[in-house]
């Protein structure tokens, strides 16, 4: 399947993204789409023979859980409705908590990476089953970007990703800015990473900008795609010809001129003589699960054997087999409950405030921390912009950095942003009664017919800080 050169198609570029000369097809986000119809710009791009492919944010395909259905019943619908020759998720978690915890459902906002044990990949490869089993299309996953390690990690990230597609038959979609940040926050070589791979499962390649901040590279998606990543490209490249490559911006969105220097400096990196193409990654020792009796989770814990060896050498999925009486099962879930457990003290430590999981460096938590809490305050005020318009920009950042720091987003960013402002009401804010009378109208309009009374209010109050404890 041949895709050629694309870029993210956004709202805020639809017109430059339409009259951009040389776009063979673009990507939009699938949570971003309605599930029976599209933008028109997004229809005027197909009439065009513009393949567009939806690119999934919120499946938590490495999380703990089956994924949910609704959410693989609304992909494979955006899927049909586009006529799609594939459709894309991440490797990350995005959630955690709930029954397998006993814990409140935690949302991150964010991709998390999943810990690169042989117990997540079980877990990992039993959701992307699914999924593939819920999909009309192929489903390709793409590797993230991440500022935090996980302790005891027992596979290097080409490693995790060539077994998971041995596993699975999982396309790769290979994020180049995501390997360069990988590079800068957690010391891994892009071209080992290549290497270990298998470049031949490559659907298509992600290209994006950055900035690096006292030492650790954020990847924005609102910067200019620097050297650095073209490089990463160019290693790719020497390796494989890649069937498609797409440039990604989300925000700062420059004018249609800046793009198009972008989209040329890729075709100009695809291009380059590079001496040849490797066919195929080269030749490293695949690494060897642990006996069949035992199965390290992450934790320093062993669990029942989540893989066997099927007599040739060759690794199955215990998550495929059965004894009859259930006892496999059983072994997942016992895996799955760990790798829940220690997913949702991460998140927690994260968003909640929470004491930091054991092997963690506090100080990356702190900065993916503070990264998670600044990137909902910038979405919340994207979905609510009123709430910036009523507190004043300064003013509402301030406030909804503090709110986010004892409370963690659990149903989205429009919950999130009804949420803050009835926070603010409850404690009388804002103090000036123009801008709190605005803010009741606000709140009344999305969230109730009356602004919470007196008594609801002081119960809410009482409740959060028992909750914040």
């Amino acid at each position: 399947m041949k895709l050629g050169i694309g870029i993210g198609w956004r709202p805020e570029i639809a017109d430059a993204v339409e009259a951009l000369p040389g776009i063979d097809w673009v990507e939009a986000v699938a949570e971003n789409l309605c599930d029976d119809h599209l933008p028109a710009s997004l229809v005027r791009l197909r009439e065009r023979g513009v393949t567009v492919v939806p690119h999934g944010v919120s499946l938590g395909l490495g999380g703990a859980d089956r994924p949910d259905p609704a959410r693989l019943a609304g992909l494979a619908a955006r899927a049909a409705l586009l006529g799609t020759p594939l459709v894309t998720e991440h490797i990350a978690f995005v959630r955690a908590g709930g029954a397998r915890t006993g814990s409140p459902v935690l949302e991150a906002g964010h991709l998390l990476p999943v810990p690169r044990t042989w117990a997540a990949l079980d877990v990992l490869c039993e959701n992307v089953r699914v999924a593939q089993d819920s999909l009309p299309v192929p489903l390709a996953l793409e590797n993230i970007a991440a500022l935090i390690s996980w302790p005891d990690e027992e596979l290097t990230e080409g490693q995790f990703l060539a077994e998971l597609v041995d596993r699975t038959g999982v396309r790769l979609l290979i994020d180049v800015a995501n390997l360069h940040t990988n590079h800068v926050n957690r010391g891994e070589d892009p071209a080992r990473a290549l290497d270990e791979l298998p470049v031949e499962a490559i659907a298509y390649v992600h290209v994006a900008g950055g900035v690096e901040r006292d030492g650790v590279w954020h990847d924005t998606h609102a910067h200019p795609v620097t050297a650095p990543v073209l490089g990463v490209l160019a290693e790719l490249r020497s390796r494989i010809a890649p069937p498609g490559v797409l440039l990604e911006r989300d925000d700062d969105f420059p004018p249609a001129d800046e793009l198009a220097g972008e989209l040329d400096a890729i075709r100009a990196t695809l291009d380059a003589d590079r001496g040849g193409v490797r066919p195929v990654r080269k030749e490293t020792p695949r690494p060897t699960p642990p006996a069949a009796t035992s199965q390290s989770d992450g934790d320093g814990e062993t669990e029942a054997a989540t893989s066997q060896t099927d007599g040739n050498g060759e690794t199955e999925a215990a998550t495929s087999q059965t004894d009859g009486n259930g006892e496999t099962e059983a072994a997942t879930d016992a895996v799955r409950d760990r790798v829940a457990v220690a997913q949702t003290s991460l998140l927690s430590a994260l968003v909640a405030g929470t004491p930091a999981p054991e092997g963690f460096d506090h100080r990356r938590l702190g900065v993916q921390s503070r990264a998670l809490a600044a990137k909902r305050a910038d979405v919340v005020a994207k979905v609510a912009p009123e709430l910036p318009e009523i507190l004043g920009r300064r003013a509402y950042r301030d406030a909804f950095l503090a709110y986010a720091r004892s409370r963690p987003m659990s149903a989205g960013y429009r919950r999130d942003a009804l949420d803050f402002a009835e926070q603010l009401l409850i404690a009388g804010r804002p103090a000036d009664d123009a801008a709190r009378r605005r803010l009741t109208h606000w709140w009344q309009d999305r969230a109730a017919p009356l602004p919470p009374r007196r008594t609801a209010r002081l119960i809410r109050a009482a409740r959060s800080v028992l909750v914040g404890r």
